[in-house]
């Protein structure tokens, strides 16, 4: 089955793995995946990735993170995800744009010259770059 947006797909694979309390996501591997996760895991959204090889191409396992609530109530990490520049309508933004998803509790995940990084670290080395996503 070939996917138009890989990304939206791995998202989608992620928000319904939060909804349905798994303990992780795999998922196909590509470069641009990876450093979404590696993003995910720094800002501690999720608890752990790895890439395992496949038959036909790499493997993204991807660890979900929960966070206790009280004494049996957990509360997934990810709140909500959101796909914005999509392969349809690309978005960018300069620095001074880069959006603050739920007025600076959540993150924007940044494509800039210099790598993949969220919102707050594209912000600290002044840079812009296209909106990928927003995590919440």
């Amino acid at each position: 089955m070939t996917v138009d947006d890989p990304i939206a797909d791995m998202l989608t694979r992620i928000r319904n793995a939060v909804a349905r309390r798994k303990e992780e996501v795999v998922l196909p591997s590509s470069r641009l995946k990876e450093e979404i996760a590696r993003v995910l895991k720094e800002e501690g959204y999720i608890a752990d990735y790895a890439v395992e090889p496949g038959q036909s191409c790499p493997i993204l396992r991807i660890k979900l993170k929960y966070l206790r609530e009280g004494p049996r109530a957990w509360r997934p990490a990810i709140r909500g995800l959101r796909r914005i520049s999509r392969t349809s309508r690309r978005v960018y933004a300069g620095v001074r744009e880069l959006p603050r998803p739920r007025q600076g509790l959540g993150i924007a995940i940044i494509s800039t010259p210099q790598g993949v990084m969220s919102d707050r670290e594209a912000r600290k080395r002044g840079i812009g770059g296209e909106v990928i996503c927003e995590v919440w």
